[in-house]
């Protein structure tokens, strides 16, 4: 679904990609593993078009969208659940999940969007009219992955989602991305739990300084001598 060939990005004059190779299938979860400063978020953001490529190819469904702006993404199927959640906290549950459905292609799947987020999250469903600056951080981290199901997206960037929570909120939150594959979505996901990463995952890719230096199965990372190197130091 997503192929990344070379990708090279940064902040300014600084470089912070280097060359980076991954592939995302269609209908699985892939994670994005490394220690911070590796590049995770900065991938991410290339590849959503918040920080423009410097060089290299991304495509998706086999079309070219290297340069194309975020708002194209979202219309052709892409979108990005960022870190820090960015939620408008005076504005209620729905009126924040409305906001979601703004492309004409989220518009004409509204219904079954709203459906299918209040089925993953009956809490939001419960406290649709609160307003989303009162929701606990578990609840916001849900209103803002709900959000993002309401532009009816095909693939799913999703950046830290578990920053900040408890955890038996950390544990919901993993759950339902389970659940978003389990949906039929397909999710890349940045993420500085590994091992919970890792328990939900097909593949996984470990960067670092701005470098794959690993890629292949969940299996195939788990035990892998270079994820111990990179978080354990050993």
């Amino acid at each position: 679904m997503l192929f990344v060939k070379d990708l090279e990005s940064g902040y300014g004059e600084m470089q912070v990609l280097w060359g980076v190779d991954l592939e995302v299938r269609e209908k699985t979860i892939t994670a994005i593993l490394g220690p911070n400063g590796a590049g995770k978020t900065t991938t991410l953001r290339a590849l959503f078009g918040l920080n423009r490529p410097w060089k290299g190819i991304v495509e998706f469904e086999k079309n070219d969208v290297t340069y194309m702006p975020p708002h194209q993404k979202v219309e052709i199927g892409i979108t990005m659940v960022l870190e820090g959640r960015h939620l408008f906290p005076s504005m209620s549950v729905e009126e924040n999940l409305r906001l979601g459905a703004y492309t004409k292609r989220a518009e004409e799947r509204i219904d079954d969007s709203t459906e299918l987020v209040y089925n993953l999250f009956p809490r939001l469903k419960e406290r649709k009219e609160q307003k989303a600056g009162t929701l606990s951080g578990g609840e916001q981290q849900m209103l803002a992955i709900g959000r993002a199901l309401m532009s009816a997206p095909k693939l799913i960037l999703m950046d830290e989602p578990s920053q900040g929570l408890a955890p038996k909120l950390v544990a919901e939150v993993f759950e339902t991305v389970a659940r978003l594959r389990e949906e039929g979505l397909t999710i890349l996901l940045v993420e500085q739990n590994v091992y919970a990463s890792l328990e939900i995952s097909d593949y996984a890719y470990v960067l670092g300084d701005g470098k794959v230096i690993l890629g292949g199965t969940v299996d195939e990372i788990r035990d892998s001598e270079e994820v111990k190197r990179v978080y354990v130091g050993v």
